[in-house]
């Protein structure tokens, strides 16, 4: 199954929540919905209701930025990584 691996502050808001998680999923939309459905309400952290991914939330697989509709393979390694900005 692929990896899923969160940033600390955003498991910190899901107290007991690993920062590595094995999900099931084709596609980065399919992860993310069994990673809401093991971690309920990060659905809403994650994705806007389009659905589409939050802009300041970045998504890679295999070290490539990705989409909702990007493939995950079974020893796909996926990071969820909140964009930093500043200046």
């Amino acid at each position: 199954m692929p990896e899923v691996r969160l940033p600390g502050n955003l498991v910190d808001l899901f107290p007991g929540t690993p920062r590595r998680l094995e999900l099931a999923g084709g596609n980065v939309q399919e992860l993310l919905a069994s990673l809401d459905a093991r971690v309920p309400g990060m659905h809403d952290r994650l994705l806007t209701t389009g659905p589409e991914i939050r802009e300041h939330i970045r998504v890679f697989v295999d070290g490539r930025q990705a989409d909702l509709a990007t493939p995950v393979g079974p020893e796909s390694v996926v990071h969820v990584i909140p964009a930093v900005s500043g200046g």
